[in-house]
């Protein structure tokens, strides 16, 4: 009987040793707006963009650093650090910053946020950021190609984003199933930033809008059913 008592209060005691680590353990994924918040109230900011440094040097978070963990300076990019104070990381989605995230917690970092939806979040939802390019499309002429045409399918991405590649051939054969009927427009980070950012209404990559007459009829954040739903709306299935 004291052997079971002992053995259930070494269980319970190993609980709650287990319990209290990880609750000094911190990673979330974090909206936008809450993102942002926090940041802008750190006096030592610690933001990590983990995404490659082809994409980093495009367009990037004013004062994020730059590495993953393929980087090769990895081990002493993260020694700079202050594992006490929290760790801000985004990428173009969530894989890179979940690897990056989880990694940092095990070398003893108390507190990592992830922003939710990555750089496409950041930038679309209109937050400041760094680029050295010219955006290729402009907002006066986005806005004369949904007024010019009854139908508009816009495609918001990325080349650097798995999903967004998925989305071409479904594209591909909505333009040769409905010709000069729907017009598509395919807007990449890498080419047109400040567009993204000017529209104000991107959360994810992809992200797919279809207009008439000039009007929103769906905005879909992913990819989901795209062929199906334009299908529905042009009605000829």
């Amino acid at each position: 009987m004291q052997n079971k008592i002992l053995k259930n209060s070494i269980t319970t005691f190993l609980l709650l040793f287990t319990i209290l680590g990880f609750s000094q353990e911190k990673s979330a994924n974090v909206l936008l707006d809450a993102f942002y918040s926090k940041i802008k109230s750190q006096k030592n900011l610690q933001i990590i963009d983990a995404r490659g440094p082809d994409e980093f040097a495009l367009n990037h978070i004013e004062g994020a650093v730059n590495f993953n963990l393929k980087s090769e300076n990895y081990e002493k990019a993260v020694s700079v650090l202050n594992t006490s104070q929290p760790v801000f990381i985004y990428s173009i989605a969530a894989y890179r910053s979940g690897l990056l995230a989880n990694d940092l917690l095990k070398k003893g970092f108390s507190e990592v946020y992830i922003l939710e939806g990555g750089i496409a979040a950041w930038i679309g939802g209109g937050k400041p950021f760094y680029t050295n390019l010219k955006s290729k499309l402009t907002i006066p002429e986005y806005k004369k190609i949904i007024a010019d045409n009854e139908y508009v399918l816009v495609d918001i991405g990325s080349k650097y984003c798995a999903t967004c590649k998925t989305v071409k051939p479904i594209l591909e054969d909505l333009r040769t199933q409905y010709g000069e009927k729907l017009k598509i427009v395919q807007i990449e980070l890498e080419e047109s930033p400040q567009v993204i950012a000017d529209l104000k209404i991107v959360k994810v990559f992809p992200t797919l809008i279809l207009y008439q007459k000039g009007k929103i009829v769906f905005k879909k954040d992913g990819l989901s059913d795209l062929k199906n739903d334009v299908d529905v709306v042009l009605a000829l299935k």
